[in-house]
């Protein structure tokens, strides 16, 4: 039990991390309002934040491989803590960049470091359960930290719940510093290495259901809050509520992912999930042209986000399994295409509301999940043969 309670302080150090990213969608209406842009150039802050990290997580890993684990998660920590600080306090849409740059630049040295030390410290046995721990922080950022965040908002204004975030992780890098134990570094491995999978056609097919999965998900997600309230018509009051039943949702959808994974295998578990994630956004377009009960369209929200989070672990699993020997290479180069993926999507919803209707979002969002389902049916073939040459 010693090293649980170390894991899960780990998770609330991704929780803050998920939630400086994921929060922005909760309250982009605002952000549009109080800077006086568009909401399709708010929307460019997650596009922001993702390929920052998507980018630079990996070469700032390679080049502090060496460095104590628990001594690199405090200084990204630090990072972290003044580029909130940065966000509460600068004033104007390009400095809000900045610090948003700067945040991203923190958040995925933290996340990947809070993910090495949590397989290091968990008790035999446990180490993917521990990942698991970690990884579940992102989504109770989701269910908690995004409804929270849009309440604060409302009642203090939105530059107060980075105040806050700055706040909390200064605090937990606190108790970081003082409770982690000091685990030594990896070896190197060099970036072109890492590079130089993205030649192997499985890892290739991997990391496309990544992409257009979350891809998918993104064009939608990251216009929630317009959505919810321009094109559903819901009403400022309730949409915190939604927002933490959809939350709420994602967290038994990532839960169930685990568990079917394990029960029914990869493969049936991803084509499942993902083959109701599209059928849930084209439900919820047509339950906004058909409907005017909010209730319905509320219900769909939540299968939408179970659907798209059982993929979740299921797919960090799936990567792993495709290269064994080099998990930790996996994990980080299937960190970054998330990153990225939300990138896109973020970028390419804000065309969609740009060039037709904010109405259309989902649309978009499902044909990208549905490229990720025909990746998954390639990569199944590939890992069976893979199977089948080895025993020959």
């Amino acid at each position: 039990m010693k090293g649980t309670w170390k894991v899960y302080l780990l998770a609330l150090v991704s929780f803050l991390v998920g939630t400086s990213e994921y929060v922005i969608s909760g309250i982009l209406d605002k952000i549009s309002l109080s800077l006086d842009i568009s909401i399709t150039s708010a929307g460019q802050l997650v596009t922001i934040f993702s390929f920052i990290y998507a980018i630079c997580t990996p070469v700032v890993m390679a080049l502090t491989a060496k460095i104590e684990r628990q001594k690199l998660l405090v200084a990204a920590l630090g990072v972290f803590v003044i580029a909130n600080v940065l966000a509460f306090v600068l004033p104007g849409f390009e400095l809000f960049i900045v610090a948003r740059a700067l945040m991203a630049l923190g958040a995925g040295t933290v996340v990947v470091s809070a993910l090495a030390i949590a397989a290091k410290i968990a008790p035999e046995g446990k180490q993917a359960s521990s990942i698991a721990n970690v990884t579940m922080g992102f989504t109770l950022s989701l269910i908690i930290g995004v409804p929270l965040g849009r309440m604060i908002a409302a009642e203090f204004g939105w530059r107060s719940v980075f105040g806050l975030l700055s706040l909390a992780g200064l605090l937990v890098m606190i108790v970081i510093y003082f409770t982690i134990p000091r685990i030594k570094g990896d070896d190197p491995v060099p970036l072109s290495k890492q590079l130089g999978f993205l030649k192997n056609s499985r890892v290739a097919l991997g990391l496309a259901i990544t992409f257009f999965w979350l891809g998918g998900y993104s064009i939608a997600y990251t216009y929630i809050s317009p959505y919810l309230l321009t094109v559903v018509g819901l009403n400022e009051n309730i949409l915190s509520s939604v927002l933490l039943a959809f939350g709420i949702a994602s967290l038994v959808g990532s839960k169930f992912g685990g568990y079917s994974a394990d029960k029914w295998g990869v493969a049936r578990t991803l084509g499942g999930g993902m083959t109701l994630h599209v059928l849930a956004l084209i439900l919820l377009t047509v339950s906004v042209m058909f409907t005017n009960s909010w209730i319905p369209i509320v219900v769909i929200l939540m299968l939408w986000s179970f659907a798209a989070w059982s993929t979740g672990p299921t797919q960090q699993y799936n990567m792993v399994r495709i290269e064994p020997n080099y998990s930790g290479v996996m994990l980080s180069l299937n960190q970054s295409t998330m990153q990225l993926s939300m990138a896109a999507g973020a970028g390419i919803g804000g065309i969609v509301v740009n060039q037709t209707s904010l109405s259309h979002i989902t649309w978009v969002g499902a044909i990208s999940v549905f490229i990720a389902i025909l990746a998954s049916f390639f990569l199944n073939a590939k890992m069976k043969q893979k199977v089948l040459t080895s025993r020959n």
